[in-house]
């Protein structure tokens, strides 16, 4: 039976990305209720106005409850909200999206309103190819935009490394959400350049076949000198 809603019902949606393999990938469930039962989706839900949650608490509350993935292990934040006419068949609902990322995340185990949970990679540059259910496929590519954005001026990359990694290791988190190669001389120049965004460890991984230093991510949050993204050209 399909739900009844209020006059305006408010949810929330999480993209969630991590690195795997080498990849970007991005966080689904798929709908065991309609609508879109069988769709692949953002894990996410509703709003319940009358308990004592806040926005990012209902997220992190969904994300368990799809998941079981823990919000605590991520970099959360609010990416925009979404409220076209059309974007629920069940009503008028007004979506606020979130943004997650972080580090070696582990595989879901999926509950709730999802039948299953999954990582499915994603293009830098085009998103997923499977059809998403609601208006997640915009959110999705917001999420995206917005991540390669926002690593070109604050320390956010380092949101996809562990607490300890290698210069190589961060060029790599670049490389693949922009979906480019970079010089690698030029990159660890400009990083060690920037205050306060890697702190230098007295420890080392062998990493090419010879010792690498390890950082860890500094207190600035945003970079004193921006890292920007290689310029597209045209054929």
């Amino acid at each position: 039976m399909n739900r009844t809603l209020p006059a305006v019902a408010v949810a929330v949606d999480l993209a969630v990305l991590t690195i795997r393999g080498d990849r970007l990938h991005v966080l689904l469930v798929e709908r065991a209720k309609p609508p879109y039962r069988g769709s692949l989706a953002l894990p996410g839900g509703f709003f319940e106005p009358h308990s004592d949650q806040d926005l990012e608490q209902a997220a992190a509350r969904e994300l368990a409850e799809e998941t079981g993935l823990v919000a605590g292990r991520l970099h959360l934040e609010q990416l925009g909200a979404y409220s076209a006419l059309d974007r629920d068949p069940r009503g008028r609902v007004v979506s606020v999206a979130y943004v997650g990322l972080g580090p070696r995340l582990p595989e879901p185990d999926a509950g709730g309103d999802a039948a299953r949970a999954r990582w499915i990679p994603v293009d830098p540059a085009a998103g997923v190819t499977e059809p998403l259910a609601f208006d997640h496929a915009q959110i999705l590519t917001d999420g995206l935009a917005h991540v390669q954005r926002t690593i070109e001026h604050t320390s956010l990359a380092a949101a996809f490394c562990p607490d300890e990694f290698t210069i190589s290791d961060l060029r790599q988190v670049y490389e693949i959400v922009w979906g480019t190669s970079l010089d690698v001389a030029n990159f660890r120049r400009k990083v060690l350049s920037i205050d306060g965004f890697l702190v230098a460890t007295d420890q080392t991984r062998v990493d090419g076949g010879r010792p690498a230093r390890l950082y860890r991510r500094g207190p600035a949050k945003r970079l004193s000198s921006p890292i920007l993204r290689p310029a597209v050209r045209s054929a």
